[in-house]
């Protein structure tokens, strides 16, 4: 038997570091982008057409290279930024392994243009799946233009798993920001499809937080420092009342570097214990220095997993300092009460006489008079035929609804009532959030809008990742009951809403949707308008604590009893409790 171990082909070898590092177009823009970082660049430049698929091109202002290094740079393991094993235990650069550049070029067509200040042309390489087609000079200026095209080209089945360009978009958007965030002193500029996404100059970090995540942000945020021997923490942290329902906007960097770590991420997440829902996690965007010495960043090719040799210490700091910034802006008074130029007033004369502040009243108002208040209303009606009947309509007898009496609502939360077999208690906010989904999805069956215009159009702006989504949502949203137009750059205008949409809960609604998009992506595809009613039935429903007349009690009770599923909210969760008549003999036996 003769010989079988045999060193692979490079074009081989390089395709299989391409597995690992190029797994998407966010991927090799992730690298390209921090290549330019570390060029000491202070103006970057990113243009993707088609989600990256057909056009990647990061341009800098870095300090370019020689006509040997561009060259070199294509080369696995060629690096500027290791020279011993030693400096493996003090990095302080992004890209360090030195198979970025030589990975892509594996799976891509790539042109690279480079030049140093100090030379008088640059030097232009162009590369097709590993294999240099040519080398040549070329007048570009200072810094390095990367151009990736036809990412995976010559390997079909991993063209082939990329998914839609809406959600490619999506992981690039993912990627750009964890640079973006991390150097708000670099200007970028982000474009697709020829249209400017992100226009971002330097600046400090809340001014990049907000141009990044829109104006709301700048009344989100709290500041978290803290600075110690072991670790100095910055950053801000989002107020609990602002929690999101995905993990999206959970930042961590250490030393500049963008990290995933759910041991320091359980350490934030508990310092909002009690302040916000199970189901929300709370936004942070938490900037960590330590002694690389202290840290270990090698143990993944995508850099983002990091070994700490203190990691408990570093713990306990980080869920203090999250709870001590929590505490201070808990604690922080409403007003401010740093001088107020406006309100520096200059004394008053010596001789101003000064009257006492006069106090009018209304001699006919009386505290004790009852005041009255719009009576809610039930706008749809309820669908004509009876559903079948199932297990828990054993105290349910339809025949009786319409002759029931005696609602009452107990603890502004709950309706309690009889019917003929038992007695019945119902959450008045999860039924109210059935009744209103069934009703959306059976206007929508009926080809029915539930729409009300708008006497003044509002305006919304989101994100250039929300903007893109709006985009693909904006059908959705017109069988929901929406009008919705673009206006200009990330800003669209509402005209119409579905019916008892509140002006104020516009926003809200539409960033609920956005999130729910973002957090399920195909599966809210596949739902479509029930995944939309069922945000809408959420927002739209009567909220415990509030006090419902006995019309409208009665009304909620009615409409319940004719869904076809009244006992569960879309999402599973009970609406009502039935406790029959003989239960309520045989425990009562039972204390005897």
């Amino acid at each position: 038997m003769g010989d079988i171990i045999r060193l692979l082909p490079e074009s081989v070898s390089n395709q299989i570091a391409a597995g690992e590092v190029v797994q998407r177009p966010a991927s090799a823009v992730k690298e390209l982008l921090e290549n330019a970082v570390d060029a000491g660049a202070t103006e970057i430049k990113l243009h993707i057409r088609d989600a990256g698929k057909s056009m990647i091109q990061v341009t800098d202002n870095g300090c370019g290279m020689s006509e040997r290094d561009a060259r070199m740079c294509f080369e696995r393991h060629a690096t500027s930024k290791i020279k011993h094993v030693n400096d493996l235990l003090e990095i302080r650069t992004l890209g360090f392994r030195g198979e970025a550049l030589a990975s892509i070029a594996s799976v891509a067509q790539v042109e690279l243009k480079s030049r140093r200040t100090e030379d008088p042309v640059g030097t232009s390489v162009q590369i097709n799946g590993s294999d240099v087609i040519s080398q040549t000079p070329v007048a570009s200026p200072p810094g390095t233009a990367v151009t990736v095209r036809n990412l995976f080209y010559n390997v079909p089945a991993r063209r082939n798993f990329l998914k839609s360009n809406t959600l490619e978009l999506k992981y690039i958007l993912e990627e750009f920001n964890r640079v973006a965030l991390v150097h708000p002193d670099i200007s970028f500029l982000f474009y697709n499809q020829e249209k400017i996404l992100f226009q971002l100059a330097s600046s400090g970090l809340k001014q990049r937080l907000i141009s990044l995540l829109g104006a709301a942000y700048n009344q989100r945020l709290i500041p978290v420092i803290q600075e110690t021997q072991l670790v100095r923490i910055s950053g801000f942290i989002g107020k609990p009342e602002f929690a999101k329902k995905n993990h999206g906007e959970q930042y961590f960097f250490t030393n500049g570097r963008f990290i995933k770590n759910p041991y320091l991420n359980h350490a934030v997440v508990t310092a909002f214990q009690e302040l916000i829902p199970k189901d929300a996690f709370p936004s942070y965007f938490i900037y960590l220095e330590v002694d690389p010495k202290s840290i270990d960043i090698n143990i993944h090719p995508t850099k983002t997993e990091i070994n700490f040799q203190d990691a408990k210490s570093i713990y306990a700091i980080l869920h203090s300092s999250v709870r001590q910034a929590i505490g201070k802006f808990n604690l922080a008074p409403a007003l401010n009460f740093e001088t107020e130029k406006a309100l520096d007033l200059p004394p008053l004369p010596e001789n101003r006489e000064i009257k006492a502040p006069a106090i009018t009243v209304n001699p006919d108002y009386n505290p004790f008079e009852k005041q009255t208040r719009p009576q809610f209303e039930f706008r749809f009606t309820p669908p004509g035929p009876q559903v079948k009947q199932q297990g828990w309509q054993e105290v349910l007898d339809m025949k009786d609804t319409l002759t029931r009496r005696n609602v009452i609502q107990v603890e502004n939360r709950y309706l309690v009532t009889h019917l003929a077999n038992g007695i019945i208690v119902i959450d008045q906010q999860l039924a109210h959030e059935r009744i209103l989904y069934e009703q959306f999805l059976r206007a929508e069956k009926q080809k029915e809008k539930l729409s009300q215009k708008l006497l003044l159009p509002q305006t919304v702006t989101v994100t250039p990742e929300d903007a893109e989504i709006m985009k693909d949502l904006n059908q959705l949203l017109d069988k929901a009951g929406f009008e919705v137009s673009e206006f200009g750059r990330n800003t669209f205008v509402v005209h119409a809403t579905p019916y008892d949409l509140p002006v104020t809960q516009i926003q809200p609604v539409l960033e609920a949707l956005l999130e729910s998009w973002k957090t399920e992506t195909d599966a809210f595809a596949q739902k479509g308008i029930s995944r939309v009613a069922q945000i809408l039935a959420r927002r739209l429903a009567v909220k415990h604590g509030q006090r419902l007349l006995p019309q409208e009690m009665e009304n909620m009770v009615e409409l319940l009893t004719t869904c076809s599923v009244p006992d569960r909210t879309p999402d599973g969760r009970p609406t009502m409790i039935a406790l029959p008549y003989d239960e309520l003999i045989r425990k009562f036996k039972n204390r005897s």
